[in-house]
């Protein structure tokens, strides 16, 4: 049930494919299939980051078992997802990482 959403203040001109690719990405750095992946992507909001506009974002990424040992890689392959995509400087993202336990995790009517 990995959740990925990325806020960002750049416009993309191409959302439904970053979106695409993002998705993607989120299923193959968790080893996790796409089919369980919910991704957002919410590009152009009012962003400020240490008082300054550039570009920058802010992504949250859930799942059920996230290995925690692993998320300095994750970083790594989401800001350069994120600097190769949109041209958002690393230095200019924070990444929210959670571990879920199934029990709090609700889906068709049940829980993981």
């Amino acid at each position: 049930m990995p959740f990925i959403k990325v806020e960002t203040n750049v416009t993309v001109p191409d959302e439904s494919g970053c979106l695409r690719k993002l998705s993607a990405l989120a299923a193959e750095l968790l080893g996790k299939p796409e089919s369980y992946v919910l991704a957002e992507l919410e590009s152009g909001k009012r962003l400020l980051f240490g008082g300054s506009a550039d570009p920058a974002a802010f992504v949250t990424l859930d799942s059920i078992g996230l290995p925690e040992t692993r998320t300095p890689e994750l970083s790594a392959a989401l800001c350069g997802f994120l600097n190769r995509e949109l041209g958002i400087p690393a230095d200019r993202v924070y990444i929210a990482f959670g571990d879920i336990e199934r029990h709090l995790f609700g889906w068709d009517g049940g829980t993981f």
